[in-house]
């Protein structure tokens, strides 16, 4: 986090947010970015490349906190925008109903959620975009896979703390898993 954000309303200065995650739970929002067909029907997903501090790479969902004073949809939205790019054209349905909520622990086995800086809850959501996505800011790469290479042990041994769960539980949501 640079020094700018934190004069805007809604961010923490960064020994504020070490200060805040040592203490209390903190809010997020993960979206699984999905090409939908005519009928509905999930025929791609998107996965984010990211390198971590530690130089590692690994595949990501959407996600990021929810700021003081912002609504669940905006954050969402904002979250989309940032990784995907203004013109994903994000389909955020009008019932704002997560698939689930996930609990990450700085303990690991508490859950299958895993963040060694924090406890986290995180409001999970399928979202639709029908634009033209280009990662940005901290993404590396954007990748669509179909549901079934999406949900191989390959693809899922890349994503960090849990999210490989998270993004089967999303998959069978829709009915891509069995």
């Amino acid at each position: 986090m640079s020094d700018t954000t934190e004069t805007t309303p809604g961010w923490l200065a960064p020994e504020d947010l070490e200060s805040t995650r040592a203490r209390m739970p903190i809010l997020y929002v993960e979206a699984v970015p999905v090409r939908v067909d005519e009928a509905g029907e999930v025929t791609r997903v998107g996965l984010l490349l990211r390198m971590a501090p530690d130089g590692t790479v690994s595949r990501t969902l959407v996600s990021g906190r929810v700021l003081h004073h912002e609504r669940i949809r905006d954050a969402l939205l904002r979250h989309l925008e940032k990784d995907l790019g203004p013109v994903a054209l994000p389909r955020v349905p009008a019932s704002l109903q997560p698939f689930t909520v996930a609990e990450y622990f700085p303990t690991p086995g508490v859950t299958e959620f895993h963040d060694p800086r924090q406890h986290a809850v995180s409001l999970a959501y399928i979202i639709p975009v029908a634009g033209d996505c280009r990662p940005r800011q901290d993404a590396l790469d954007l990748v669509w896979f179909s549901p079934e290479e999406a949900a191989s042990p390959v693809v899922q041994q890349e994503m960090p703390g849990g999210q490989g769960v998270l993004l089967k539980r999303a998959l069978a949501h829709v009915g891509c898993l069995t």
